[in-house]
């Protein structure tokens, strides 16, 4: 009797490309995944100066994609280059001060195009 995938890739228990064995028997560390990243030059990044509440001053850096770049390291580029404090909000990378030429030199200097708002 013949059965409905017979001698297909179905008919057979799954296998680890790269052991060979079973994959319940395989001991192969799962394989990394690189995140694709979009690259600086094909970017713009919109810089403005912000006045919070109690008058505080804060530079903000958004447009870049969240997925594309590496937005924790470039905060903490960018905090280091102005030697201030800062976080990331929601994709959007804030600096404490007014720091809009520096950070604007550092994007550029990176690769980024730079469009200031404001």
């Amino acid at each position: 009797m013949q059965r409905l995938f017979s001698g297909t890739k179905w008919d057979r228990p799954p296998v680890c490309e790269r052991c060979g064995l079973l994959e319940s028997e395989c001991k192969c560390p799962p394989p990394v995944v690189e995140p694709t990243r979009i690259p600086p030059e094909n970017q713009t990044a919109r810089i403005r100066v912000e006045k919070r509440a109690k008058g505080k001053i804060v530079t903000t850096v958004s447009g870049l994609d969240a997925d594309g770049n590496d937005l924790p390291a470039l905060a903490a580029t960018l905090k280091t280059k102005c030697g201030a404090g800062g976080s990331l909000v929601e994709g959007v990378v804030e600096i404490q001060g007014n720091h809009l030429d520096r950070i604007a030199a550092v994007l550029a200097e990176i690769g980024y195009k730079v469009k200031r708002i404001g």
